[in-house]
């Protein structure tokens, strides 16, 4: 396969297809008293609009599209793999081939079948081998149609989730990256309670999406169903490059020794730690959206005076360049820009966000820094989460309404940069 600079943008199946019944964050926003701010429905109605999104991105100059095939639609039971939803995934990846679109494919993007959650979900011994069975099932039949894999999007976010939740703890305020709220110590039990009705397990039994506070062992399962899937997939097509992809802060402690140990801390337990996991794979997948500055004690607020995104985080477009860095140093891989962007309602903001992001993957390229791409959240607006549809981080605008398409000048920036890149 001849190497191609991949420039374009990313989604999630269920942030943008819609109507993902049998997923587990389907389950929970329709929950009384849901943490979402609003249920996700049609969603953006990609599962039916996909060519109309990928020629709008092919138009635009760029020849690569990350998405994300759903475990939900393709095993709605346990064991019971759906033909029609792999035929529609096949016409997916055809799409990208008819536009010339290198499609790069996510098997995991925090959303999981319900029936997994109702088996211990994220904390269970057996989940290794579900993930790994249903990536088998999907390579055999589309893998020739792929030659790049993310097995699981943002592996270690459970773990950053969990942080979060000690921080909030101690001052609150501080939310994580990606929207997801914590109840109050008062609410837990309710919540809970209300969660496990949803899944038909016992009041006390825990909720083990992607997303929750994972443990140490949870951790590990996590590490041991991307090995599983990565093997499984290789075995079925050995040309496939395979990685995960990882949600990295550029982390950057004050000028005294307890800061840079705990910023280093935070890096171990962010990243460094995944390491022996990762000696296989082919790729590492880089996802920053900002920098954090540390201090003794963990994490400092965002300087007074700073520009802010819809999300909080600061703006700091350079954050991409130093986490490509040092990754690539640390690991010894090539890296792929899996997620990259800026939530905001005023598309300047995220014109000037992609130039001064693009300046930094260009510096690490004349480093002779292995980059293999820059692929920006997010191709639409979309679902973010428990945000709803509030947060806007596309580069195409949607109208819910008709559900319309409409290209936003960033759209036409970045793929401008594609005679540069590519």
């Amino acid at each position: 396969m001849e190497q191609q600079f991949l420039l374009g943008a990313s989604t999630a199946a269920h942030q943008v297809e819609g109507n993902n019944v049998h997923s587990d964050f389907w389950a929970l926003e329709q929950m009384e008293g849901s943490d979402y701010s609003e249920p996700s429905l049609d969603a953006v109605d990609q599962y039916h609009r996909y060519e109309e999104d990928i020629r709008l991105l092919a138009q635009a100059g760029l020849n690569a599209y990350r998405f994300s095939i759903e475990w939900a639609r393709i095993e709605p039971e346990k064991g019971s793999y759906q033909e029609e939803e792999i035929l529609h995934y096949e016409k997916v990846l055809q799409c990208c081939q008819k536009y010339g679109v290198e499609p790069v494919v996510t098997m995991h993007h925090f959303s999981s079948p319900k029936w997994l959650i109702q088996e211990g979900g994220w904390e269970s011994e057996k989940t290794p081998e579900y993930f790994a069975a249903y990536c088998a099932h999907v390579v055999k039949r589309l893998g020739h149609y792929m030659h790049y894999v993310c097995t699981i999007n943002e592996a270690n976010m459970g773990l950053q989730i969990a942080a979060v939740a000690r921080e909030m703890m101690i001052r609150m305020g501080i939310r994580p990256q990606v929207g997801v709220k914590f109840a109050l110590p008062e609410a837990i039990q309710q919540k809970k309670a209300r969660e496990a009705a949803v899944f038909g397990l016992p009041a006390g039994e825990p909720v083990n999406t992607f997303l929750s506070m994972r443990t140490a062992r949870g951790d590990e399962l996590v590490m041991e169903a991307h090995c599983a899937a990565r093997e499984a997939m290789r075995e079925i097509c050995p040309e496939l490059k395979i990685g995960a992809t990882f949600s990295l802060y550029d982390l950057q402690p004050q000028a005294d020794e307890a800061s840079e140990a705990e910023a280093q801390k935070i890096w171990e337990a962010d990243f460094a730690h995944y390491l022996p996991y990762l000696e296989q794979d082919d790729f590492i997948g880089v996802q920053n959206y900002s920098r954090k500055l540390v201090g003794p004690e963990g994490s400092l607020p965002v300087p007074e005076g700073a520009e802010t995104t819809q999300m909080g985080y600061e703006f700091y477009p350079e954050g991409i360049g130093h986490v490509l860095r040092r990754v690539a140093v640390e690991t010894g891989k090539p890296v792929l820009v899996t997620e990259n962007g800026i939530g905001t309602a005023d598309d300047t903001r995220r014109v000037e966000f992609i130039r001064r992001a693009l300046a930094g993957v260009e510096e690490c390229r004349r480093e002779g820094i292995p980059v293999l791409g820059y692929l920006h959240w997010s191709l639409l607006d979309n679902f973010e989460w428990q945000e709803g549809y509030s947060k806007t981080f596309g580069l195409i605008a949607v109208d819910r309404a008709t559900q319309t398409r409409i290209p936003k000048p960033s759209l036409a920036y970045l793929g401008g940069f594609a005679g540069e890149f590519c």
